[in-house]
């Protein structure tokens, strides 16, 4: 189990293509879709950047000309900030994007990573931010509460939220628990072991999940934060309205 560390960067995945959204997605990377006037990966930045943070990886693929442009324009427009884009070439699944920024990381830290199209209350930044650096433990993973994770990754905990088990896309149905992966994690480069050891899934994609399942069941401390609020993984046309609407009245 790793002490508390400082965390100075984050990493965001922004280089899927969001097929559940269709023609949405056809001319658009996902993270640049418009919520609330600004794009979703705009959100996600700067509540990190309110909650403290400074220096910003940002990986692209899908339409990733795009999603530099903004790297660009929202450095330019806050003095102090780091946006700096990283290109996965090759589009293998997200344990493949997180490697894409291995190099840009310090051993020494910790670093905050997760998905740039996942929505929640900013206040969640704040508190996920103070967790990172003081709780003990090899990966800290938001979870938030949902009537069945069939659609993201069971996430099972004990009474004091460590994780004991990951189960992603079960079946629906199937989960006992109320827990759902919630896309925003912080580690530091011991995951990287984990990512250059996974085989392709069923789908020929290196996922993410299936690293964090294999740090559990080597005993590595895995512990859960609790999204509170809104949160959206904005997968579906509908999904997209809802978030729409939630900012708006905001």
């Amino acid at each position: 189990m790793l002490p508390p560390m400082e965390v100075r960067k984050a990493v965001l995945m922004a280089a899927g293509r969001g097929t559940r959204l269709g023609a949405l997605t056809a001319n658009t990377p996902k993270p640049m879709l418009q919520v609330g006037g600004q794009p979703l990966i705009s959100h996600i930045v700067q509540g990190l950047v309110n909650a403290g943070l400074r220096h910003f990886i940002i990986v692209c693929g899908h339409l990733g000309d795009q999603v530099e442009r903004w790297c660009d324009g929202f450095a330019a427009e806050n003095p102090g900030v780091a946006v700096q884009a990283v290109r996965q070439r090759e589009l293998n699944g997200t344990a493949g994007a997180l490697l894409a920024a291995r190099d840009l990381l310090r051993a020494d830290h910790r670093f905050i990573f997760g998905w740039g199209d996942v929505l929640m209350d900013s206040a969640n930044y704040v508190r996920f931010l103070a967790d990172a650096q003081t709780i003990e433990c090899d990966l800290l993973l938001a979870v938030n509460a949902v009537d069945d994770p069939w659609r993201g990754a069971a996430v099972y905990v004990d009474s004091a939220m460590r994780v004991v088990r990951l189960v992603e896309k079960p079946p629906r149905g199937a989960s006992t628990t109320r827990w759902n992966n919630a896309g925003l994690f912080a580690a530091s480069r011991v995951i990287f072991d984990y990512l250059d050891r996974l085989e392709p899934s069923v789908r020929g994609e290196r996922e993410l999940p299936q690293a964090i399942a294999a740090m559990i069941a080597d005993g590595r401390s895995v512990r859960a934060f609790e999204v509170r609020g809104f949160w959206s993984d904005v997968g579906t046309p509908e999904d997209l309205a809802a978030a729409r609407s939630h900012f708006a009245a905001r």
